[in-house]
């Protein structure tokens, strides 16, 4: 069986000077405060994963296809145009995204062009559900 090589992987890179590579001034103070939220959900420093996945905590995967690797637990990136959120699915994720505020869904990502544009309240909720439902199904 073939093994591909992940693209995406935990790297040592400095979290805050990538952030500080932002040339947009919104964006990277919302790339700074979206990392300190995601370390208070998770209790994990923020780490580097590829040039540009900033995430939080970590877990091995194996499918049945023999292909495994290491993924974050919960993650952002700074895109061009939006914050784009990799939360997983739980139970109640579509209701708290009801109430979140301007944002859009594609797969299993939430983009967001600035935090302003969502309820701080609902957003903290989203990430702290978020990662004690991945960390409950990864890290057994």
């Amino acid at each position: 069986m073939a093994k591909n090589t992940n693209k995406t992987t935990e790297t040592v890179a400095s979290v805050s000077d990538f952030i500080n590579t932002i040339a947009d001034e919104t964006k990277r103070a919302d790339s700074f405060k979206l990392t300190e939220l995601m370390e208070e959900a998770s209790s994990h420093k923020a780490k580097m994963w590829g040039p540009a996945i900033i995430g939080f905590g970590s877990y091995h995967y194996k499918y049945d296809s023999g292909r495994e690797g290491d993924a974050p637990l919960i993650a952002f990136s700074p895109r061009k145009s939006s914050l784009t959120l990799y939360l997983p699915g739980f139970e109640s994720k579509e209701q708290l995204l009801q109430k979140l505020g301007k944002h859009k869904q594609s797969g299993g990502c939430t983009h967001i062009v600035k935090l302003t544009d969502v309820d701080n309240t609902i957003l903290r909720q989203l990430l702290n559900e978020s990662f004690k439902h991945a960390e409950t199904t990864h890290c057994k």
